[in-house]
């Protein structure tokens, strides 16, 4: 980025460890504060909708919630698994968990993450698909991974970047997008909102 110097900020408006690990991988200066939004699907809401919704509220809490709004971008996202027309979030227990991961096992699904960036008066967006293939899995598998502790807090139950990438026999479009913020929808938005990255110390 040619971006030198900017008085544009960033805020990531997630609590997510995984998608501050991304944005500092490409040295992207922000803080970070985890938005009071709920997290729960309307009646008549289709699952693109409902993550775009909430990717949209949470960079309008981050905003909102910021200590000066001047220079400022919030950045929210949130990503869902789709298997056929099963929407996969984050496991309730290991019953629903097993459930997920038998369903998974062998075939291809989807994982979609919709992210916003916006200021006071300027606001991106856009939904990103990346398709993945687990391998076949037995029972005794989807218990061990359990176990581990990582599937709690992973929607559709894996994290792709952990031991989960033991589950995966081949994906098609952006590995960023399934661990939860797909690099190559962010950076030219970052572009957009003359916010640099590439930056010395962040990553």
């Amino acid at each position: 980025m040619t971006t030198s110097a900017s008085e544009n900020r960033l805020l990531l408006a997630s609590g997510s460890p995984r998608r501050a690990e991304l944005l500092a991988q490409i040295g992207v200066a922000f803080s970070q504060l985890s938005p009071a939004v709920v997290e729960q699907r309307q009646p008549a809401e289709s699952p693109l909708e409902y993550i775009e919704r909430l990717a949209h509220d949470k960079a309008v809490a981050g905003f909102q919630a910021a200590d000066s709004p001047q220079g400022l971008w919030s950045l929210g996202a949130d990503t869902v698994v789709m298997a056929g027309e099963r929407l996969l979030e984050k496991p309730q227990d290991f019953a629903d968990f097993e459930s997920m991961m038998l369903a998974l096992s062998g075939v291809e699904h989807s994982v979609f993450t919709a992210v916003c960036l916006r200021s006071q008066d300027r606001q991106f967006s856009r939904v990103v698909e990346t398709r993945v293939r687990f391998r076949h899995l037995s029972k005794a598998q989807i218990a061990d991974y359990w176990s581990t502790g990582e599937p709690v807090d992973k929607a559709g139950g894996y994290g792709i970047q952990g031991f989960g990438a033991a589950l995966v026999e081949a994906f098609s479009g952006s590995y960023s997008n399934v661990v939860g913020l797909p690099l190559e929808a962010v950076v030219p938005m970052l572009d957009h909102a003359g916010i640099p990255y590439w930056q010395e110390g962040q990553s």
